[in-house]
Protein backbone atom coordinates (compact mmCIF):
# COMPACT_ATOMS: atom_id res chain seq x y z
CA UNK A 1 0.00 0.00 0.00
CA UNK A 2 1.14 3.53 -0.76
CA UNK A 3 1.35 6.11 2.02
CA UNK A 4 -1.94 7.81 1.18
CA UNK A 5 -4.03 4.65 0.88
CA UNK A 6 -5.03 4.26 4.58
CA UNK A 7 -6.15 7.89 4.66
CA UNK A 8 -8.32 7.30 1.59
CA UNK A 9 -9.85 4.24 3.30
CA UNK A 10 -10.57 6.29 6.43
CA UNK A 11 -12.29 8.95 4.31
CA UNK A 12 -14.54 6.41 2.57
CA UNK A 13 -15.84 5.01 5.90
CA UNK A 14 -17.32 8.27 7.31
CA UNK A 15 -18.69 9.04 3.84
CA UNK A 16 -20.74 5.83 4.02
CA UNK A 17 -21.68 6.40 7.67
CA UNK A 18 -22.95 9.90 6.93
CA UNK A 19 -25.47 8.31 4.57
CA UNK A 20 -26.34 5.78 7.27
CA UNK A 21 -27.28 8.50 9.79
CA UNK A 22 -29.35 10.43 7.25
CA UNK A 23 -31.17 7.26 6.21
CA UNK A 24 -31.70 6.05 9.79
CA UNK A 25 -33.45 9.31 10.64
CA UNK A 26 -35.59 9.02 7.51
CA UNK A 27 -36.93 5.49 8.09
CA UNK A 28 -37.83 5.64 11.80
CA UNK A 29 -41.54 5.44 10.94
CA UNK A 30 -41.29 2.30 8.79
CA UNK A 31 -38.46 0.19 10.27
CA UNK A 32 -38.01 -0.52 14.01
CA UNK A 33 -34.42 -0.07 15.26
CA UNK A 34 -33.51 -3.65 16.23
CA UNK A 35 -35.11 -5.08 13.09
CA UNK A 36 -33.20 -2.54 10.98
CA UNK A 37 -29.91 -3.50 12.62
CA UNK A 38 -30.62 -7.25 12.46
CA UNK A 39 -31.48 -7.32 8.75
CA UNK A 40 -28.65 -4.94 7.94
CA UNK A 41 -26.02 -7.29 9.33
CA UNK A 42 -27.78 -10.48 8.24
CA UNK A 43 -27.91 -9.32 4.61
CA UNK A 44 -24.33 -8.03 4.78
CA UNK A 45 -23.18 -11.43 6.11
CA UNK A 46 -25.05 -13.32 3.37
CA UNK A 47 -23.59 -11.04 0.68
CA UNK A 48 -20.06 -11.52 1.99
CA UNK A 49 -20.08 -15.25 2.64
CA UNK A 50 -19.89 -16.60 -0.96
CA UNK A 51 -16.92 -14.32 -1.71
CA UNK A 52 -15.08 -14.79 1.59
CA UNK A 53 -15.74 -18.46 2.34
CA UNK A 54 -12.28 -19.55 1.17
CA UNK A 55 -10.50 -17.05 3.44
CA UNK A 56 -12.85 -17.67 6.39
CA UNK A 57 -12.35 -21.43 6.16
CA UNK A 58 -8.57 -21.05 6.02
CA UNK A 59 -8.54 -18.68 9.02
CA UNK A 60 -10.93 -20.75 11.15
CA UNK A 61 -8.34 -22.11 13.59
CA UNK A 62 -6.74 -18.71 14.15
CA UNK A 63 -10.15 -17.11 14.71
CA UNK A 64 -11.12 -19.81 17.23
CA UNK A 65 -7.91 -19.21 19.20
CA UNK A 66 -8.84 -15.54 19.49
CA UNK A 67 -12.56 -16.14 20.10
CA UNK A 68 -12.76 -13.92 23.17
CA UNK A 69 -11.63 -10.73 21.42
CA UNK A 70 -13.65 -11.72 18.32
CA UNK A 71 -16.85 -11.99 20.36
CA UNK A 72 -16.13 -8.74 22.21
CA UNK A 73 -15.49 -6.81 18.97
CA UNK A 74 -18.57 -8.34 17.35
CA UNK A 75 -20.87 -7.48 20.25
CA UNK A 76 -19.71 -3.88 20.79
CA UNK A 77 -19.04 -2.95 17.14
CA UNK A 78 -21.77 -4.89 15.33
CA UNK A 79 -24.58 -5.92 17.70
CA UNK A 80 -24.64 -2.88 19.97
CA UNK A 81 -23.38 0.24 18.20
CA UNK A 82 -25.83 0.57 15.32
CA UNK A 83 -28.76 -0.81 17.32
CA UNK A 84 -28.20 1.93 19.89
CA UNK A 85 -27.75 4.53 17.13
CA UNK A 86 -30.98 3.47 15.37
CA UNK A 87 -32.81 3.56 18.71
CA UNK A 88 -31.32 6.94 19.67
CA UNK A 89 -32.49 8.73 16.50
CA UNK A 90 -36.08 8.09 17.60
CA UNK A 91 -35.68 10.33 20.63
CA UNK A 92 -32.86 12.76 19.90
CA UNK A 93 -32.23 15.55 17.44
CA UNK A 94 -29.83 15.33 14.53
CA UNK A 95 -27.73 18.14 16.05
CA UNK A 96 -27.39 16.38 19.41
CA UNK A 97 -26.49 13.08 17.76
CA UNK A 98 -23.85 14.62 15.51
CA UNK A 99 -22.32 16.64 18.35
CA UNK A 100 -22.07 13.58 20.59
CA UNK A 101 -20.35 11.64 17.80
CA UNK A 102 -17.60 14.25 17.54
CA UNK A 103 -16.46 13.14 21.01
CA UNK A 104 -15.47 9.70 19.67
CA UNK A 105 -11.83 10.56 18.73
CA UNK A 106 -11.17 11.88 22.25
CA UNK A 107 -12.71 8.74 23.78
CA UNK A 108 -10.58 6.54 21.50
CA UNK A 109 -7.47 8.37 22.71
CA UNK A 110 -8.47 7.88 26.37
CA UNK A 111 -9.08 4.15 25.84
CA UNK A 112 -5.80 3.77 23.94
CA UNK A 113 -4.03 5.60 26.75
CA UNK A 114 -5.46 3.15 29.29
CA UNK A 115 -4.92 -0.02 27.21
CA UNK A 116 -1.67 0.68 25.36
CA UNK A 117 -0.15 3.46 27.51
CA UNK A 118 0.19 5.57 24.36
CA UNK A 119 1.43 9.08 25.01
CA UNK A 120 -0.39 12.07 23.56
CA UNK A 121 1.50 15.29 22.84
CA UNK A 122 0.18 18.82 23.41
CA UNK A 123 0.10 19.28 19.63
CA UNK A 124 -2.09 16.19 19.25
CA UNK A 125 -4.50 17.44 21.92
CA UNK A 126 -4.79 20.75 20.06
CA UNK A 127 -5.41 18.81 16.85
CA UNK A 128 -8.27 16.84 18.46
CA UNK A 129 -9.85 20.02 19.85
CA UNK A 130 -9.62 21.71 16.44
CA UNK A 131 -11.37 18.74 14.83
CA UNK A 132 -14.16 18.75 17.42
CA UNK A 133 -14.57 22.53 17.08
CA UNK A 134 -14.65 22.29 13.28
CA UNK A 135 -17.24 19.50 13.34
CA UNK A 136 -19.33 21.50 15.84
CA UNK A 137 -19.31 24.54 13.53
CA UNK A 138 -20.66 22.39 10.69
CA UNK A 139 -23.33 20.76 12.86
CA UNK A 140 -24.45 24.03 14.44
CA UNK A 141 -24.40 25.92 11.10
CA UNK A 142 -21.83 28.33 12.48
CA UNK A 143 -24.06 29.36 15.39
CA UNK A 144 -21.74 28.38 18.24
CA UNK A 145 -23.96 30.39 20.61
CA UNK A 146 -26.53 27.61 20.10
CA UNK A 147 -24.50 25.55 22.56
CA UNK A 148 -25.89 27.76 25.32
CA UNK A 149 -29.32 26.32 24.56
CA UNK A 150 -28.07 22.76 24.23
CA UNK A 151 -30.27 20.30 26.11
CA UNK A 152 -30.14 16.55 26.45
CA UNK A 153 -32.86 14.48 24.81
CA UNK A 154 -33.68 10.95 26.00
CA UNK A 155 -31.79 9.39 23.08
CA UNK A 156 -28.60 11.30 23.88
CA UNK A 157 -27.62 8.83 26.60
CA UNK A 158 -28.06 5.96 24.12
CA UNK A 159 -26.02 7.87 21.55
CA UNK A 160 -23.24 8.52 24.05
CA UNK A 161 -23.19 4.82 24.99
CA UNK A 162 -23.04 3.92 21.28
CA UNK A 163 -20.09 6.28 20.77
CA UNK A 164 -18.22 4.81 23.76
CA UNK A 165 -18.76 1.27 22.49
CA UNK A 166 -17.57 2.08 18.97
CA UNK A 167 -14.55 3.91 20.40
CA UNK A 168 -13.80 0.71 22.34
CA UNK A 169 -14.19 -1.33 19.13
CA UNK A 170 -11.78 0.97 17.28
CA UNK A 171 -9.21 1.03 20.07
CA UNK A 172 -9.23 -2.78 20.43
CA UNK A 173 -8.96 -3.53 16.70
CA UNK A 174 -5.16 -4.00 16.88
CA UNK A 175 -5.76 -6.91 19.29
CA UNK A 176 -7.83 -8.90 16.78
CA UNK A 177 -6.47 -12.23 15.47
CA UNK A 178 -4.11 -12.00 12.51
CA UNK A 179 -6.58 -13.16 9.89
CA UNK A 180 -7.51 -11.87 6.46
CA UNK A 181 -9.57 -8.63 6.62
CA UNK A 182 -12.52 -10.21 4.78
CA UNK A 183 -12.44 -13.20 7.15
CA UNK A 184 -12.62 -10.79 10.07
CA UNK A 185 -15.62 -9.04 8.54
CA UNK A 186 -17.38 -12.33 7.89
CA UNK A 187 -16.88 -13.66 11.42
CA UNK A 188 -17.78 -10.40 13.20
CA UNK A 189 -20.87 -9.85 11.05
CA UNK A 190 -22.02 -13.43 11.71
CA UNK A 191 -21.40 -13.24 15.46
CA UNK A 192 -23.03 -9.80 15.55
CA UNK A 193 -26.21 -11.18 13.91
CA UNK A 194 -26.35 -14.01 16.47
CA UNK A 195 -25.99 -11.43 19.25
CA UNK A 196 -28.92 -9.44 17.85
CA UNK A 197 -31.20 -12.45 17.29
CA UNK A 198 -32.63 -12.72 20.87
CA UNK A 199 -33.32 -8.95 20.97
CA UNK A 200 -34.93 -9.08 17.52
CA UNK A 201 -37.19 -11.95 18.60
CA UNK A 202 -38.19 -9.89 21.66
CA UNK A 203 -38.97 -6.88 19.42
CA UNK A 204 -41.09 -9.06 17.13
CA UNK A 205 -43.05 -10.45 20.07
CA UNK A 206 -43.81 -6.97 21.43
CA UNK A 207 -44.22 -4.85 18.29
CA UNK A 208 -44.78 -7.33 15.46
CA UNK A 209 -43.00 -7.60 12.11
CA UNK A 210 -42.59 -4.67 9.74
CA UNK A 211 -43.62 -4.83 6.08
CA UNK A 212 -40.89 -5.29 3.46
CA UNK A 213 -41.98 -2.54 1.08
CA UNK A 214 -39.68 -1.49 -1.81
CA UNK A 215 -38.43 1.48 0.25
CA UNK A 216 -37.65 -0.79 3.20
CA UNK A 217 -35.79 -3.30 0.99
CA UNK A 218 -33.74 -0.56 -0.71
CA UNK A 219 -32.88 0.99 2.66
CA UNK A 220 -31.70 -2.33 4.11
CA UNK A 221 -29.67 -3.16 0.99
CA UNK A 222 -27.98 0.25 1.15
CA UNK A 223 -26.95 -0.07 4.80
CA UNK A 224 -25.87 -3.69 4.24
CA UNK A 225 -23.58 -2.76 1.36
CA UNK A 226 -22.10 0.65 2.07
CA UNK A 227 -22.18 1.52 5.82
CA UNK A 228 -21.53 -2.16 6.61
CA UNK A 229 -19.32 -4.01 4.12
CA UNK A 230 -17.57 -1.08 2.43
CA UNK A 231 -17.24 1.17 5.49
CA UNK A 232 -16.17 -1.52 7.96
CA UNK A 233 -13.58 -2.96 5.57
CA UNK A 234 -12.11 0.51 4.95
CA UNK A 235 -12.24 1.52 8.64
CA UNK A 236 -10.73 -1.72 9.96
CA UNK A 237 -7.92 -1.69 7.39
CA UNK A 238 -7.17 2.00 7.89
CA UNK A 239 -7.05 1.66 11.69
CA UNK A 240 -4.84 -1.41 11.33
CA UNK A 241 -2.31 0.59 9.31
CA UNK A 242 -2.12 3.96 11.08
CA UNK A 243 -3.61 3.16 14.52
CA UNK A 244 -6.80 4.05 16.36
CA UNK A 245 -5.62 7.41 17.71
CA UNK A 246 -4.76 8.89 14.31
CA UNK A 247 -7.54 7.13 12.45
CA UNK A 248 -10.24 8.04 14.97
CA UNK A 249 -10.11 11.71 13.95
CA UNK A 250 -11.69 10.82 10.61
CA UNK A 251 -15.00 10.29 12.46
CA UNK A 252 -15.29 14.09 12.44
CA UNK A 253 -15.76 13.96 8.68
CA UNK A 254 -19.26 12.49 9.15
CA UNK A 255 -21.04 15.86 9.69
CA UNK A 256 -19.01 17.35 6.83
CA UNK A 257 -20.11 14.63 4.42
CA UNK A 258 -23.69 14.82 5.69
CA UNK A 259 -23.69 18.54 4.87
CA UNK A 260 -22.28 17.88 1.39
CA UNK A 261 -25.00 15.28 0.78
CA UNK A 262 -27.62 17.82 1.79
CA UNK A 263 -26.12 20.36 -0.65
CA UNK A 264 -26.11 17.85 -3.53
CA UNK A 265 -29.40 16.01 -2.96
CA UNK A 266 -31.53 18.40 -0.94
CA UNK A 267 -30.60 21.60 -2.76
CA UNK A 268 -29.01 23.29 0.26
CA UNK A 269 -26.36 25.92 -0.48
CA UNK A 270 -22.68 25.89 0.47
CA UNK A 271 -22.19 28.28 3.39
CA UNK A 272 -19.13 29.90 4.93
CA UNK A 273 -19.48 27.74 8.06
CA UNK A 274 -19.12 24.60 5.91
CA UNK A 275 -15.79 25.84 4.59
CA UNK A 276 -14.63 27.03 8.03
CA UNK A 277 -15.50 23.70 9.63
CA UNK A 278 -13.74 21.69 6.91
CA UNK A 279 -10.60 23.84 7.20
CA UNK A 280 -10.49 23.40 11.00
CA UNK A 281 -11.02 19.63 10.76
CA UNK A 282 -8.28 19.26 8.12
CA UNK A 283 -5.97 21.50 10.15
CA UNK A 284 -6.60 19.44 13.29
CA UNK A 285 -5.83 16.20 11.44
CA UNK A 286 -2.59 17.63 10.08
CA UNK A 287 -1.53 18.83 13.54
CA UNK A 288 -2.32 15.47 15.14
CA UNK A 289 -0.22 13.62 12.57
CA UNK A 290 2.86 15.80 12.93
Amino acid sequence: MSGWTPYLLLIIAPLCWAGNIVLARGVIEIIPPVGFAFWRWAIAFLILLPFTWHHAKRDWQTAIKGWKIMVLLSVVGISCFNTLLYTAVHTTTAINGALIQTSMPAIIILISLAVYKERVTVLQVIGVLLCIFGASIVVLHGQIASLLNFSFAPGDILMLLAVILYALYSALLPKRPKIHPVSFLTYTFGIGVLGLLPIYIWELSHYGAFIFTPNVVISILYVALFPSIVAFFCWNRGIEIIGANRGGLFINLIPVFASIMAIIWLGESLQSFHIMGMVLICGGMILFNQ
